[in-house]
């Protein structure tokens, strides 16, 4: 840890970090606070495909966080940034709540597939269609393959298990942009203009968070909020010198600095 620069910025998860659904985490707000005071930079970086950039926004407000859209970067974001490098038409397996974020893409005769959490249209005759295009070359895209999310009411499958299931029908292998992708990561530094290790990861998913985190050479935090359900094994996997573990946002923000 000694050879770490100084912190510049810190990047922040958002479901199970700061909030789960409608509901903040106890003492996040004033935490958060805190952390502006402190002379570094602010990211919140977050694979929630469930809304649009500007509904999260909104709802985050709406729990008295102190956020501006453009600290905001999702993985609904970097999905349309390949989509319009790739210029690909995609056939969107989305919740409605967040096709705002790919307004004035051409989805008219669909050549991609494109899969976020989309519990609304993860029906057999949707996944067929999407089975029939990639087996014809369409591109499988995944925004993100997290195994399962965290509700007020439990644990939820997130869109990792129907992605595996088409990557398994089809024998082809997604391109994934979101969280753990590197590719992810050291974007969202790029806009805060630093590197890895002059950065911070606060996340409560110890894979697509702190895992990615550290796979381009931050420093990790895990918070036990959102996926407390973690194997001994993935613990063991992480890199134990660039990863630190707290009970909730609000202890990592006193001394990440």
């Amino acid at each position: 840890m000694a050879c770490r620069k100084a912190v510049k910025a810190v990047l922040i998860d958002l479901s199970g970090t700061l909030h789960i659904e409608d509901t903040a985490v106890p003492g996040a707000q004033d935490a958060l606070q805190r952390l502006r005071k402190a002379a570094v930079a602010v990211k919140f970086v977050t694979n929630t495909t469930k809304e649009s950039k500007k509904n999260l926004l909104n709802r985050l407000q709406r729990l008295n966080f102190n956020v501006q859209e453009q600290e905001i970067f999702t993985s609904l974001s970097a999905a349309r940034s390949l989509l319009v490098q790739k210029q690909h038409r995609p056939l969107l397996l989305v919740e409605d709540s967040a096709l705002e974020d790919f307004s004035g893409i051409d989805t008219s005769e669909p050549n991609a597939v494109v899969v976020g959490l989309a519990p609304d249209h993860f029906n057999y005759q949707t996944l067929n269609k999407a089975f029939r295009m990639i087996l014809s070359g369409a591109p499988l895209i995944a925004i993100h393959k997290a195994r399962y999310y965290k509700r007020t009411d439990g644990l939820a499958l997130g869109p990792g298990p129907f992605v595996t299931g088409l990557e398994y029908a089809t024998d082809c292998k997604a391109t994934v942009v979101g969280k753990p992708e590197s590719t992810f990561f050291t974007q969202a530094l790029s806009d805060v203009g630093c590197g890895p290790d002059e950065a911070v990861m606060i996340g409560d998913d110890a894979r697509d968070d702190v895992g990615g985190a550290q796979n381009v050479g931050m420093l990790g935090i895990l918070v036990r909020t959102g996926r407390i359900e973690i194997s001994s094994s993935l613990l063991l996997s992480l890199q134990h010198s660039h990863i630190r573990q707290t009970p909730t946002f609000a202890q990592p923000s006193n001394n990440v600095i």
